[in-house]
């Protein structure tokens, strides 16, 4: 009696349920890579070697309402949590974990966007494995800083005096209040405030860092970091979000060599989308 390859193949057993659960354990541990545990290098060259074993891990990690983004020894076992995931991280968790007040949510999320926009401003950039972002929390203030001098710009022409309706773009319903706000603001000893918007940048920034999206190189400009390869594929996923869209068409990005820097406001320019949040329910 013949037998086709599937019906002669081995049945799953529960070590191999075991094992594809190991490594999606692997996977939510974003700090940690293939290169420094023996067992975790072990299960990604399974997983690439063996489908069986690739597809019961997809199924254990879509069971807990994650999605696979990759699996390699540059990443590990990057995965992103669904909308009703217990995994996935809404702005009311993300406040609790920044110790934020829920009145500075939009200053978060624009902290966030210009990140992603600096750390990734040209599509190629999200598309080149190779490609390593770099920047700075002053520099991702100084970048807010500017689309918000270009929205005040749009707006006046425009003949908008007044605060934008509730219902208009997410931008125009935030850039005022992140304009306002003090960009340092400081204590009897000097000490940043949480609630100035290069603290609030530090918060953004300290969260991806603990994610694993971002790690320190240097004090240089507030704190210098460069991306992670889970980072671009995080940002990847999400890539051309509506709040994206409206931030890169402003032109604050100029692209020359690769390397993010700041337009002047004057200057017109133009980028594609390219980027979106690390977290869900903003």
């Amino acid at each position: 009696m013949n037998h086709d390859t599937a019906a002669d193949a081995a049945p799953i057993t529960s070590a191999d349920v075991g094992d594809a659960a190991r490594l999606v354990a692997f996977g939510l541990q974003p700090k940690l890579l293939p290169a420094r545990d023996a067992e975790y290098a072990d299960l990604i060259r399974r997983h690439r070697e063996d489908p069986r074993f690739a597809a019961l891990a997809a199924a254990v990690a879509a069971g807990l309402g994650l999605v696979v983004l990759e699996v390699s020894p540059r990443a590990g076992m990057a995965v992103t949590a669904g909308e009703d995931s217990v995994f996935a991280v809404r702005m009311g968790d993300y406040a609790r974990r920044a110790g934020t007040e829920s009145a500075d949510r939009f200053l978060h999320g624009l902290a966030h966007l210009a990140v992603a926009a600096m750390a990734f401003p040209r599509p190629e950039d999200l598309a080149d494995d190779a490609y390593v972002g770099r920047l700075s929390v002053h520099g991702v203030d100084a970048f807010v800083r500017q689309a918000c001098r270009r929205l005040e710009e749009r707006a006046e022409l425009r003949g908008e005096i007044s605060d934008p309706e509730v219902d208009g773009p997410s931008l125009e319903a935030a850039w005022r209040v992140y304009a306002r706000r003090s960009a340092t603001g400081a204590t009897k000893d000097a000490r940043r405030l949480a609630a100035s918007t290069v603290g609030i940048v530090a918060k953004a920034v300290a969260f991806l860092v603990d994610s694993g999206f971002l790690q320190r190189v240097s004090d240089d400009g507030g704190g210098t970091y460069r991306t992670t390869a889970r980072y671009q594929l995080q940002v990847r996923d999400t890539a051309g979000s509506a709040a994206m869209s409206e931030l890169l068409e402003l032109g604050v990005v100029a692209v020359t060599d690769g390397s993010p820097s700041l337009l002047a406001a004057a200057v017109d320019g133009e980028l594609v989308p390219g980027a979106g949040l690390p977290f869900h329910g903003v």
